[in-house]
């Protein structure tokens, strides 16, 4: 039967979100990745850039609120405005805002959801697809290297601490201490096929 929502995880420098838009488009499904937030924050009346901060940045909670009020994240997250401590939230709050977004947003069906770990929150449900787009280390690095601008070793440092910070995030969040391929219905990589390639088969998938 085919699916009603993809659920696209990837790792950092992946091109997990090419894939997802790909697919969006290829399906005429809706893209949605930081309207998960805003349909969070929008829920308890928070202020929107709380919730993305600890979304983005994948890392524990307390570590993040208490890295903004220093204001020292600013330079390892180029783009990112870091303003004044926000008002501390509760982690059960944060969870459990996140995942009720993912649900009411894939509720609606016809929709590919790009990370926020929507393939946990989203286990078990019918007509819903769960994929994990990565690559190797090695590749994301170089990728990542070329895109931003960075030397070969703040390129692979930059992937390791994604890489911890999703794996903190998942356990913060879900309680999983090791992401594992059973999570997923596809895994695919990047180091090979392309983005486009990758979409086939996920297209493919969902419509089989």
């Amino acid at each position: 039967m085919p699916v009603r929502v993809i659920c696209i995880s990837h790792a950092t420098a992946s091109g997990g979100e090419d894939v997802g838009r790909i697919v969006s488009e290829r399906l005429g499904f809706r893209y949605a990745d930081e309207e998960i937030v805003t349909a969070a924050a929008r829920r308890e009346n928070l202020d929107q850039r709380d919730l993305e901060d600890v979304e983005r940045r994948k890392s524990f909670i307390t570590r993040v609120l208490d890295e903004l009020g220093k204001g020292s994240l600013a330079g390892a997250y180029p783009g990112m405005v870091v303003g004044p401590a926000p008002p501390l939230m509760d982690e059960e709050l944060l969870r459990g805002l996140i995942q009720q977004a993912v649900h009411d947003t894939a509720t609606a069906g016809s929709i590919v959801i790009v990370a926020h770990a929507a393939s946990i929150a989203l286990a078990g449900e019918p007509d819903v697809l769960r994929v994990l787009v990565t690559a190797s280390p090695e590749v994301r690095a170089s990728r990542l290297g070329a895109a931003q601008g960075l030397d070969d070793k703040a390129a692979a440092k930059a992937i390791t601490d994604s890489d911890a910070g999703r794996a903190s995030y998942m356990k913060k969040f879900y309680g999983i201490g090791r992401e594992l391929p059973t999570h997923y219905d596809l895994v695919l990589s990047t180091d090979v096929l392309s983005t486009q390639q990758v979409a086939d088969v996920v297209v493919h998938a969902a419509t089989a």
